[in-house]
C-alpha cells in the first residue's frame, strides 16, 4: 500500500475487527479516519445493483464530476475490467479477505489519472457479505482534478492482504503468474492433454 489514505482505512479496518474476520458495519466510525474519507466508500454487496455505493467521499466524487451516492460501483470499470471487478468484490465478501489493486482512468482529454484500491469486508446485522469498505485514492492531484472528471477506469494489478500483514509490515499476497480469480479460486487456463 503507497497511498496514505488506503495505509490509514486498512490500519483502522485491521484494529476494528481485532481477532474476528472482518469489523461489524457500526464499528466504524468516520471520525476516527477523516484524513482518509475524501478517498473512502462504502458499498452494498449486491450485483443486483451493480454493488451501489452507500456512502462516497468527496475527493472519489470529484475524481468522476458527480455524486456517486447510489451509483453502482461496476459502472466506474470499463467493459474488460467488470468480470474480474465482479470476481474480486465476491472474493473479498465471501472470503473476508482484503484486497489492494491498481487502476487507471482517463479524462476526456485524454489525460491519465492513476488509483490505488483498496477493498475490506464488513459485517452488516450478522451478515458477512453486505457491505465492503474502500479507498480509491489518486496517486496525484493534478491541476485538472475535479475539473475533467475521470471516464470508465481500468483495472490493473491487484494483491491479497493476508492475515500476517500487521506483523510482517507487508501482508501483500501476489496473484500467481498466468493465474486469474474466479469463484475465490485461483483458476489456470489449460487442463490435461
Amino acid at each position: 500500500m503507497k497511498h496514505p489514505s488506503a495505509r490509514e482505512l486498512y490500519d483502522y479496518w485491521n484494529a476494528r475487527r481485532g481477532l474476528r474476520a472482518a469489523p461489524e458495519r457500526s464499528d466504524i466510525e468516520p471520525g476516527a479516519i477523516r484524513r482518509a474519507l475524501a478517498d473512502t466508500f462504502i458499498l452494498a454487496y449486491d450485483s443486483g445493483t451493480g454493488h451501489a455505493f452507500r456512502i462516497a467521499g468527496t475527493r472519489l466524487c470529484a475524481a468522476f464530476g458527480r455524486e456517486l451516492r447510489g451509483a453502482a460501483f461496476i459502472d466506474l470499470w470499463d467493459q474488460e475490467s467488470r468480470a474480474r471487478m465482479h470476481d474480486l468484490l465476491g472474493v473479498v465478501a465471501r472470503e473476508c479477505i482484503g484486497v489492494i489493486a491498481g487502476a487507471r482512468g482517463r479524462s476526456a482529454e485524454g489525460t491519465v489519472l492513476d488509483f490505488e484500491l483498496l477493498l475490506l469486508p464488513l459485517h452488516h446485522r450478522a451478515a458477512a457479505d453486505a457491505r465492503l469498505l474502500g479507498a480509491l485514492a489518486p496517486q496525484e492531484v493534478p491541476h485538472w482534478f475535479g475539473m475533467n472528471p475521470v471516464g470508465r477506469l481500468s483495472l490493473g494489478t491487484m494483491r491479497y492482504l493476508g492475515d500476517h500483514f500487521a506483523a510482517t509490515g507487508d501482508g501483500t499476497e501476489p496473484l500467481p503468474p498466468g493465474g486469474r480469480i474466479r469463484h475465490g479460486f485461483v483458476v489456470y487456463d489449460g487442463g490435461q492433454t
